[in-house]
């Protein structure tokens, strides 16, 4: 089976958080890992979990997997067309229109401006924005904004799709349809990697799920193996 998703010994630092005359003394600290030495595979057609407490790296990880950050070692490949969704502001141009933007985010996933020009009006009419479509982001609520982005990014069919968070933006018709649409993208063997805390989305949408500690991966396994011992760890 193809595998979406290999990394090895993936391991990724950034610098000390020491500011103002602090960072006088300290020259000498060593980078803090985001990540240690992570090892996984994810065959086509399964969704991963990242779970774990805060500061674990679950968000590192997807930015890795989607280019943003690279990492000091190991080996990633990503065998597919990835779409992110993190947080506001993420791939968006706040002083652009929102059509502007739908076209951005599609051309840098790598789609021509043609092709984006067709996909367009069904993005616009999915993300119910089309009052406001000709005005810049920085004018949009965060929920409006993560609409588009969402709108955008499935419109374009990638085979991986990056979650941070699950989307709440909208109302519960929005969210109704948002779940429908990832629903499909799961059911055509397209797999997504979601970070969350909220373990019933969680177990409803990933087969598998990785547990991060400290940058390190504590237990990979069945979704519901992997967050009943990350529950006993944290109910300790």
């Amino acid at each position: 089976m193809e595998n979406l998703i290999e990394l090895s010994n993936v391991t990724l630092t950034y610098p000390p958080t020491a500011r103002g005359i602090s960072k006088l003394f300290s020259k000498q600290a060593k980078n803090s890992h985001a990540l240690k030495d992570v090892t996984f595979v994810l065959p086509k057609g399964q969704s991963l979990a990242l779970i774990g407490l805060n500061g674990s790296g679950k968000s590192s990880l997807l930015r890795v997997l989607a280019r943003i950050y690279h990492p000091d070692s190991g080996v990633v490949k990503v065998n597919g067309r990835t779409a992110a969704l993190f947080n506001l502001g993420i791939g968006m141009r706040m002083d652009l229109t929102g059509r502007k933007n739908i076209m951005l985010m599609g051309m840098v996933s790598g789609f021509s401006r043609k092709m984006m020009l067709e996909l367009t009006p069904g993005i616009i009419e999915f993300s119910e924005l089309a009052d406001v479509i000709d005005n810049p982001i920085h004018t949009y609520s965060q929920g409006m904004a993560m609409r588009l982005s969402f709108a955008t990014a499935t419109a374009i069919n990638p085979e991986i799709l990056l979650l941070d968070e699950w989307i709440g933006a909208g109302d519960s018709i929005f969210r109704q349809k948002a779940e429908k649409r990832l629903d499909g993208m799961v059911r055509q063997a397209n797999g997504f990697v979601l970070a969350s805390h909220n373990t019933a989305i969680v177990k409803r949408y990933c087969q598998k799920a990785i547990w991060l500690h400290e940058g390190e991966c504590k237990l990979i396994g069945n979704v519901d193996y992997v967050i009943d011992e990350f529950n006993q760890f944290t109910s300790k």
